[in-house]
């Protein structure tokens, strides 16, 4: 194995002291949502009617729930949806926000107004206005205007964990890590079982090369992931992706291998888990798997962020 890592030195500077970063969240079509509707008296209403909405697109979603109450509708992007249930002239509606590659739990009930269920107050109302603003901000890279409208929401319902999320997301943008930190942790105390927070805290310490606290971090995400309503063993590819980055980053190569090759029987198309895969085995000596791999990638992503890098390092590796 030192004889053929010798031969490349190249290859090994890269392979060993490159630092690569978490995956970004992406409009991979691998979002679901999923829940149940049962009436005001909390029986399960079968045959109602979701339809899950892309905000600003035009682009829908039809479901039915079966007997039990239950719907699930995959194959969701990541954005900002209008959710609407209907069944025998009731209806319930309220906006939410999906992020890639997650399973996002909504239940609703129709008829409760007319059990008794208080009317939505006016700071119910402004909170609702307030937080979309903030994502509009958000997605313009706005992240002052962002905050301040997240703060505000915040303000006016503590316990909307999606407020200080976002918050801790767009003080990340700013790289004010100790900030984001602070909102993150936030969000868990608010949800205990929010895994996209603990995922934002395993960025800003990959970030800031706290590699043990990434981890740890990513490992409670990928948990909770995993154990939510049709949340997949291991978590999503780009948690096991964002999992192998910060055990590379920490030196602990072999395991940061394992990681990209579960990400890759879960998602073979995962074109930066094959890259890094083969600058693990380029670590290993394995230089004929290391190129198949280059290979693969650049097939997946002839333009990516790392194809020259591809390019250059196939042509140097037996096939």
């Amino acid at each position: 194995m030192v004889r053929q890592i010798s031969r490349h030195p190249l290859l090994i500077a890269l392979a060993m002291f490159a630092v690569v970063v978490l995956a970004r969240p992406v409009a991979a079509q691998d979002g679901r949502m999923q829940g149940v509707v049962t009436d005001a008296a909390r029986m399960p209403v079968a045959g109602a009617k979701i339809t899950i909405e892309l905000k600003d697109s035009g682009r829908k979603f039809s479901t039915t729930t079966n007997g039990k109450g239950e719907y699930i509708q995959v194959g969701l992007v990541a954005g900002q949806y209008v959710v609407t249930v209907e069944k025998d002239k009731l209806s319930s509606m309220r906006t939410i926000m999906l992020r890639g590659g997650t399973a996002n739990t909504q239940n609703f009930v129709l008829g409760a107004a007319a059990a008794g269920e208080a009317a939505v107050s006016p700071a119910m109302v402004e909170m609702q206005k307030v937080f979309t603003e903030g994502l509009d901000a958000s997605k313009a890279g706005n992240h002052d205007d962002a905050i301040a409208k997240f703060t505000r929401a915040a303000e006016l319902n503590p316990k909307c964990a999606d407020c200080f999320y976002n918050i801790g997301y767009s003080q990340a943008q700013k790289k004010d890590y100790d900030k984001a930190e602070d909102a993150y942790k936030k969000a868990i105390e608010v949800k205990a079982d929010y895994a996209d927070a603990y995922n934002g805290l395993a960025n800003i310490y990959n970030a800031q090369r706290k590699f043990d606290l990434a981890a740890a971090a990513s490992t409670k995400a990928t948990e909770l992931a995993s154990a939510a309503p049709g949340g997949a063993a291991g978590g999503s590819p780009d948690a096991m992706f964002n999992q192998g980055v910060i055990l590379w980053n920490a030196g602990k190569i072999a395991d940061a291998k394992k990681q990209f090759e579960a990400v890759i029987a879960a998602k073979p198309d995962h074109a930066e888990a094959h890259y890094q895969l083969a600058m693990a085995l380029v670590n290993e000596g394995d230089l004929k798997g290391a190129g198949a791999q280059f290979d693969a990638y650049l097939k997946l992503a002839p333009n990516g962020p790392n194809a020259a890098t591809a390019k250059a390092l196939s042509a140097q590796l037996p096939k």
